[in-house]
């Protein structure tokens, strides 16, 4: 596939061709996105109506991408006297500086036109290639081109103007350029997403000509942001430029709501999710805790503001349940789609106790906890009055809204992941094993917060006596004996859905799993069948639905591989640990050094390199926030009480490592770990 190019700025994105143009596309999802919608689905650039070919191309900054480029010779091997520079700046649209450069004797006269379209797709809409319901308009006014979209009292425009005289049509702008030998011709383009065409805030674009210094929405500059994070000394290439680009994407990822103006949360990736995501927000700031742990305090705060508090079919509400997902686009604004927000997540509840109290471990910010209590009190009994439908103490899932609803509802949530090892589809209800341990950990950590902070230790005790019998049940109803492991779920009628999957790695993590049975699963996770050599496959490779490149069925998932990298240290499986951390950073280089959302299955010794997943999100916040968590593993670094404890298990690849100003209740200290001696330290 042709290499995208993707520059971001909260909840708006650009993903263009090597050559900075979009081309409408059924199986790409190219354009300018704003809040779910495209804005622009066609922008293409012309030199006397030949489209330009690429030199070069680099998403220089989140924000910001520069395409070098020439007219396209009509033979090989004749050279170019004309060159071409795009710069883009993403912000509310995007603002576009034009050169073109004329490195010949002779004056030339060209004609250059800006293609340009807007079909104000629903993301879903573009996922799914659903038809538009409203009308498309245009309209030349103030020296701008207006495209507009309208159904009933939902408005989108884009508004187009540039700094130079243009020839201005419904279908886009064309300039008369004159340039002299060696000489100059430029102007400024700027495209604004206009939503209803009456917010101020839309007006214009965040850049302008000239700017390139980040200018995130929440006043805290990127220099800032990555000067606040720990600094990492390390010689390992690989691991340095990792980190560094995770923390760069971690702040490009984060957007506000007008729920919480004054802090931001991730969302999930581009170009599918770029939203607030209950348990992808939840998992990421987990994640990034120990280096930026401002992500969890905004993450938890606006979760609670959302959290369920009625019935909602059609949305998946429940009292006391975390949300999945909020969008705004037109599906939702019609109720054509339920995600505004939508509820249709059976763990981002539990995982919401676990970041609560894990937040606290690290920050001791008691204040926020006090200020949760009635969050997770409900949540609690969430857990118990909802969901758990059938009272046999397990949390199982199935969609009270069967046209619109998500079939799945844990983390693997697409349509054939929870399938027996024959190959065949489970039936819903479906108590998914990972949730069951997420509710385990959530149970304790909830003991604790009651305990601690809430004065109520009748509840507390009730807590610590139902995680017990939750892990003795657990361990006896899921396990299979035959094969040693535990089941992926449970189905409708209770039956062990046998097939071998990574889900298995989320167990260890949570500490559901009884010690005698660690081993076991652990064999299994670092076994020819489930290791592909670059990380651990969803689904183990002789299993009936194992596909190597199925969203859920066999292909590496770098945050999962985070988690269970974390659970295996959790039961002194270290050097186990390490081989999964090296395996998935290994796999970076080939991605530009960030992670994808997931890669194909394939065995290691196939390919020398991991293979693509086809529509993988990237950057992607769990993916991104992966590597931060694998350095927590090989450092081995936990907080207790006001000290944080060190006990690093640095694989050899690694070499040295030296983690600088780690933020916690302590203030800031240091982690050091060597697997051998090392020279020639490079910061990052």
């Amino acid at each position: 596939m042709e290499r995208q190019v993707s520059i971001l700025d909260g909840g708006t994105f650009v993903v263009s061709d090597l050559r900075g143009n979009i081309e409408h596309s059924v199986s790409r999802p190219l354009g300018l996105f704003h809040l779910d919608t495209r804005f622009l689905s066609e922008w293409i650039l012309t030199i006397d109506g030949v489209v330009p070919a690429a030199l070069s191309t680099d998403d220089v900054q989140y924000f910001q991408a520069q395409f070098f480029l020439v007219p396209r010779p009509a033979a090989m091997y004749v050279e170019s006297t004309l060159s071409i520079v795009r710069s883009r700046f993403v912000g509310d649209g995007f603002h576009e500086d034009l050169l073109l450069m004329n490195h010949g004797k002779l004056p030339v006269e060209l004609e250059v036109r800006i293609q340009a379209g807007a079909d104000f797709a629903d993301l879903f809409e573009v996922k799914d290639m659903l038809p538009k319901k409203g009308e498309r308009y245009h309209r030349i006014e103030d020296n701008r081109l207006v495209l507009g979209y309208r159904r009933e009292r939902f408005v989108r425009e884009t508004w187009i103007s540039a700094s130079q005289p243009a020839q201005i049509d419904p279908s886009g702008l064309t300039f008369r350029a004159s340039i002299a030998p060696h000489g100059r011709w430029s102007t400024c383009l700027d495209v604004v997403a206009a939503i209803d065409g009456l917010e101020e805030r839309h007006t214009r674009v965040k850049y302008a000509h000239g700017e390139s210094h980040a200018r995130p929405n929440i006043g805290i500059s990127l220099e800032s942001w990555i000067d606040h994070a720990p600094r990492l000394l390390t010689a390992n290439e690989t691991l340095a430029r990792t980190y560094e680009r995770s923390l760069i994407d971690l702040a490009a990822l984060r957007f506000f709501s007008k729920l919480m103006p004054d802090a931001a949360i991730p969302a999930a990736g581009l170009p599918w999710f770029m939203a607030a995501f209950g348990r992808d927000s939840i998992i990421t700031s987990l994640q990034a805790l120990p280096f930026v742990p401002e992500l969890s305090r905004s993450t938890l705060r606006y979760l609670a503001r959302r959290q369920g508090s009625r019935r909602d079919d059609f949305r998946d509400e429940e009292p006391g349940k975390i949300l999945h997902e909020v969008r705004w686009g037109e599906l939702t604004a019609f109720e054509e789609r339920p995600h505004s927000p939508y509820f249709g997540s059976a763990d981002a509840t539990p995982l919401f106790l676990i970041l609560l109290d894990e937040y606290e471990r690290w920050t001791g910010d008691a204040e926020l906890v006090l200020s949760m209590e009635h969050t997770a009190r409900a949540a609690l009994r969430w857990i118990d009055e909802w969901g758990d439908r059938d009272g046999d103490g397990y949390v199982e899932y199935d969609t009270r809204n069967p046209e619109t609803g998500l079939e799945n509802q844990c983390w693997k949530d697409s349509w054939d992941s929870i399938v027996f090892h024959d190959g065949s589809l489970a039936r819903r209800p479906l108590a998914c094993c990972e949730i069951q341990g997420y509710v385990y950990d959530a149970k304790v950590r909830g003991a604790r917060l009651a305990r601690e902070f809430w004065r109520d230790p009748e509840l507390s005790a009730r807590l610590e006596r139902d995680a017990a019998e939750l892990k003795r049940r657990f361990n006896q109803d899921f396990w299979l004996d035959d094969r040693g492991f535990f089941a992926l779920a449970l189905d409708g009628q209770k039956r062990r859905v046998d097939s071998l999957t990574s889900n298995i790695g989320h167990l260890l993590w949570s500490g559901i799993v009884e010690t005698s049975k660690a081993e076991r699963v652990v064999e299994h996770l670092l076994g020819p069948h489930l290791f592909s050599g670059w990380g651990v496959r969803t689904m183990a490779d002789d299993e009936g639905g194992y596909n190597p490149i199925g969203y859920h069925v066999g292909t590496v998932w770098p945050h999962e591989n985070s988690l269970i990298a974390l659970g295996l240290r959790r039961y002194g499986f270290s050097v186990e640990a390490g081989r999964v951390a090296t395996g998935n950073l290994a796999a970076a280089p080939f991605f530009h050094y960030r992670l994808p959302e997931a890669f194909a299955g394939y065995p290691r010794e196939l390919t020398s390199f991991p293979v693509e997943y086809p529509t993988a999100c990237s950057p992607q916040a769990w993916a991104t926030a992966a590597p931060l968590l694998f350095l927590r593993v090989v450092l081995g670094l936990e907080p207790m009480g006001n000290r944080l404890f060190v006990d690093p298990a640095v694989p050899a690849e690694f070499g040295e490592i030296r983690l600088l100003d780690i933020p916690g209740r302590w203030g800031r200290c240091d982690a050091f770990g060597r697997a051998r001696p090392e020279s020639g330290l490079r910061a990052a």
